[in-house]
């Protein structure tokens, strides 16, 4: 290409880039673009959780407060909701059915209080988990950050839940003739494990949840399935006596039972390790990563997609 100076000669000049030709991704690379909302690295995707982490907590202690913000008794229904769960299942499965049965009265009301109280801290990390990115596509949409930290919040929104209950459960205990002792210093260990594996649901749940909002509908069902085979209300090993012993050797190492025996057994005097499977810490701790490792890298890969469409 050429043009004429102001002393009417002629100077050439260089030709003008081009475009034409170039795909959409090497136009991007050209001029220095990337895909907004693009999936960082996994070790990236950690450093911005961490980084993120008194979001976490601040959002999961404001979802808390919020929870009961417009009852009367507020709070108290943290605690109120299960213990009458329990009353409930009591007076069905304890006096009508005698789920009891191998157990005294001293024991067999603690072993249910604590079952009420740590399957609805797996259930509710679940539920909320499936409307973690379906239910707060406003904030997903209008904010750049880790979509883990949502699913993440609420298990942990779930765990202070429990914390508070926990006061409740202990007075359970030491009514029925529960001392403390150094077996309660177990109840650590087992919170870290079970929030581990809730962790891992609400990620594996919110992921589902985000792709298929109906999924909450169906999800109360499925939960109330796996809390009848848990053994919330009943002994496993004394109400499946009577059958193959491979039915309640599966039941038994069900995630949901293990962390409910490790926690009646760290609580609960008259609740002995006979009661309990073989390994079942080792069982404890392998669900917990698996859940925990696999949940997070299961939602880490479609993190692009979340709030698109």
């Amino acid at each position: 290409m050429s043009e004429s100076t102001h002393e009417g000669t002629v100077a050439l000049s260089a030709a003008v880039p081009t475009d034409e030709g170039l795909a959409a991704g090497q136009l991007a690379a050209k001029y220095g673009l990337t895909v907004s909302g693009a999936r960082p690295s996994l070790v990236e995707y950690v450093r911005q959780l961490w980084d993120r982490r008194h979001f976490i907590l601040a959002f999961s202690r404001a979802k808390l407060t919020a929870q009961y913000s417009q009852a009367k008794l507020g709070q108290i229904w943290q605690v109120a909701t299960p213990l009458l769960n329990a009353a409930v299942y009591f007076f069905i499965f304890g006096v009508i059915l005698n789920a009891s049965r191998g157990m005294s009265k001293d024991v067999y009301i603690p072993f249910l209080v604590t079952g009420v109280f740590v399957f609805t801290f797996t259930q509710s990390s679940v539920m909320a988990g499936v409307r973690a990115i379906s239910g707060n596509l406003g904030l997903v949409r209008a904010l750049h950050f880790p979509r883990a930290s949502l699913p993440i919040s609420f298990a942990l929104q779930q765990l202070q839940q429990l914390l508070f209950s926990m006061v409740v459960l202990f007075a359970v205990a030491i009514g029925f003739g529960s001392m403390p002792d150094l077996s309660w210093l177990l109840i650590v260990p087992v919170l870290a494990l079970q929030f581990l594996f809730n962790g891992g649901l609400a990620l594996i749940m919110a992921r589902a949840g985000a792709k298929t909002p109906d999924l909450a509908q169906l999800m109360p069902f499925i939960m109330r399935t796996w809390m009848y085979a848990s053994g919330v209300m009943f002994s496993i090993p004394i109400m499946l006596a009577d059958k193959p012993q491979w039915t309640a050797t599966v039941l038994q190492w069900n995630p949901a039972s293990i962390y409910m025996d490790l926690m009646r057994f760290s609580l609960i005097d008259g609740y002995g390790a006979e009661n309990l499977p073989d390994h079942v810490w080792a069982a404890a701790a392998g669900w917990a990563l698996l859940a925990a490792l696999g949940g997070f890298l299961y939602f880490w890969k479609a993190e692009e997609r979340y709030g698109r469409g």
